[in-house]
C-alpha cells in the first residue's frame, strides 16, 4: 500500500479548492517546501504535486516549487498540471520530478502522449 500526499499550488502557495472552483480557495500554508519537509517528517516517501496555475494557464508555471521541494527533500515527485508539450515535460523532470500525472494532454493531444510513453516508457 502507497499513500500519496497531493499539495495543490496557487501563486505560490498550498491551497484546496472547492469542487475545482478557483473562487472558493482556502490558502494552508504559504510555503510549500515547509508543507513537504512536514509530510517527510511524518513518513510520507511520494508527494503529488499538483501545479494549478500551470493548469489555469496551460503550461508548467510552478516549476521552481518543484525544484526547492525536490533539492530540500528526499520525496518521490509526482507533477501534474500545465503539462502540454516537450518543453513542459522536460522542465518538469528536469526540475525534479520522478513522474507525471498527464490530464488534459491525455484527452486532448494523444498521439503526443503515446509518442512520451514510446519515448520515455510507462
Amino acid at each position: 500500500m502507497r499513500i500519496i500526499v497531493a499539495l495543490d499550488i496557487l501563486e505560490g502557495k498550498c491551497v484546496r479548492l472547492t469542487k475545482g472552483d478557483f473562487a472558493t480557495k482556502k490558502i494552508y500554508n504559504e510555503n510549500p517546501l515547509e508543507v513537504a519537509r512536514q509530510v517527510e517528517d511524518n513518513g510520507i516517501k511520494y508527494i503529488h504535486l499538483v501545479d494549478l496555475d500551470g493548469a489555469l494557464k496551460k503550461r508548467v508555471v510552478n516549476y521552481r516549487i518543484l525544484e526547492k521541494i525536490a533539492a530540500g527533500t528526499s520525496l518521490k515527485i509526482d507533477f501534474g498540471g500545465g503539462i502540454r508539450s516537450d518543453d513542459d515535460l522536460y522542465i518538469v523532470f528536469s526540475s525534479g520530478a520522478r513522474q507525471v500525472t498527464c490530464g488534459s494532454v491525455a484527452v486532448t493531444g494523444q498521439s503526443l502522449v503515446l509518442l512520451w510513453f514510446s519515448n520515455l516508457g510507462q
